[in-house]
């Protein structure tokens, strides 16, 4: 019997990237996952991999009576949600004085107003279950603060003082809840970053890249964070809750 066999999985920002992996990773291990992104078309393909019994949905996480239809269909259709993959996100670089309040407030909405509507519209059925698995993808900007960052790094922190309140106020539930903080990962996300860093600086894209690797001289892979969303998803995962978990190649060593 697989790791996930009879689970359900709801995925966010699940187009590509850490959410396509992660996806993949969960059905591979026997779940039933519902994949979002804003335009269902750009999940189709991601459903079809996930095989039989995955579900395609349109989902903006800023919205949040979208979010809880999301949870609302996911529980229709697949009987019961067991896991959340809080994982769609965005981010934007610029120096705080040039942070204008419209860039602050769409990233604060979608990287952490969203998973607090996706959670508190999960957290019910995994209750009355007693079982049930929060993830939420944060960064090692949940940890540290990134410059040129700032809404982002808000954010992230956020996410992770979201993720311990709730493993807190739940601790006897038997709902697990983690934030995994993985450093720079090898995305069309990253990349994009890295484009942004080269046109700002005027180095090449091989200079900027070598910028984000991690100590061990590499981009984390989008597999790694997968792997990891498997285990705590999982009855072997059950003894961690609250935690923050880097996954940075020894970048931040706390």
């Amino acid at each position: 019997m697989k790791a996930l066999e009879g689970k359900t999985a709801l995925v966010t920002g699940a187009s590509r990237g850490i959410g396509r992996a992660i996806a993949v990773a969960l059905s591979e291990s026997g779940a039933r996952v519902a994949v979002t992104a804003r335009a269902v078309s750009s999940v189709q393909d991601v459903a079809r991999e996930c095989g039989p019994g995955s579900l395609p949905l349109a989902l903006d996480v800023a919205n949040e009576e979208a979010c809880r239809l999301a949870v609302e269909t996911v529980e229709r259709e697949l009987g019961h949600l067991d896991v959340l993959v809080n994982n769609a996100g965005i981010a934007e670089s610029a120096k705080f004085t040039d942070t204008d309040t419209e860039t602050w407030r769409r990233v604060l909405s979608v990287d952490l107003d969203g998973p607090f509507w996706l959670t508190r519209a999960a957290l019910p059925g995994m209750l009355a279950r007693r079982d049930g698995a929060v993830i939420s993808i944060g960064s090692v900007a949940s940890r540290i603060g990134l410059r040129y960052a700032v809404p982002y790094t808000v954010a992230k922190h956020g996410l992770l003082g979201l993720t311990r309140a709730l493993a807190n106020e739940y601790i006897r539930s038997g709902v697990t809840f983690n934030c995994l903080c993985p450093h720079y990962v090898d995305t069309p996300m990253t990349d994009a970053t890295i484009d942004n860093i080269s046109a700002r600086t005027g180095r090449s894209y091989e200079q900027a890249r070598e910028a984000l690797l991690t100590p061990q001289g590499r981009l984390i892979d989008a597999a790694d964070v997968a792997a990891l969303c498997v285990l705590l998803a999982s009855d072997h995962g059950r003894s961690i809750t609250g935690q923050a978990i880097l996954i940075d190649g020894g970048q931040v060593q706390a």
